[in-house]
């Protein structure tokens, strides 16, 4: 069975400064100082931050069925401010999904916003249809709302230096 689930999160950031976390390393760096309350680390396995990076997220204790994940990226698409990663190991895969895949898009509203688009796409076993409950959104919708408002809070910090 497959499926998908997305959030959208509208924010006065501009896409391309939006995408100068999103689309590098930096993104990694950011989410368990902004979130230790769901990752309690990040850690880069390899690449740079291009197509083939693996990354390997320890969350934090009490989210229910997830300890680690390790995801490789897909895509990365910095013309069109796109992302996707696979998840490749971890907590997600033993749990019987035969695939797990985040996507996230940064599209442009105009020139002083834009939205942030997180999508899961997901396969599981016809015997497993309990799995379908745990695919959630709100990490992503957490992860997004963190970024941008940590993107705000540095450019007000710079224009008042």
């Amino acid at each position: 069975m497959k499926g998908s689930q997305s959030h959208e999160f509208e924010t006065d950031v501009p896409a391309s400064e939006l995408w100068e976390v999103y689309g590098t390393l930096r993104v990694g760096e950011l989410v368990p100082e902004l979130l230790p309350h769901i990752f309690a680390k990040t850690e880069l396995a390899s690449g740079d931050g291009d197509v083939g990076t693996i990354w390997r997220l320890t969350f934090a204790p009490g989210i229910p069925g997830l300890e680690t994940y390790t995801e490789k990226l897909t895509k990365v698409d910095n013309e069109n401010y796109i992302k996707e990663a696979e998840s490749i190991d971890g907590d997600i895969m033993k749990l019987g999904f035969l695939y797990y895949m985040v996507r996230c898009e940064i599209i442009e509203k105009g020139l002083t916003s834009s939205v942030i688009r997180s999508t899961i796409e997901y396969e599981i076993d016809d015997g497993h249809p309990e799995l379908e409950a745990m695919v959630s959104t709100a990490i992503l919708a957490a992860v997004a709302e963190s970024l941008s408002g940590h993107i705000k809070m540095e450019k007000m910090a710079h224009s008042s230096s």
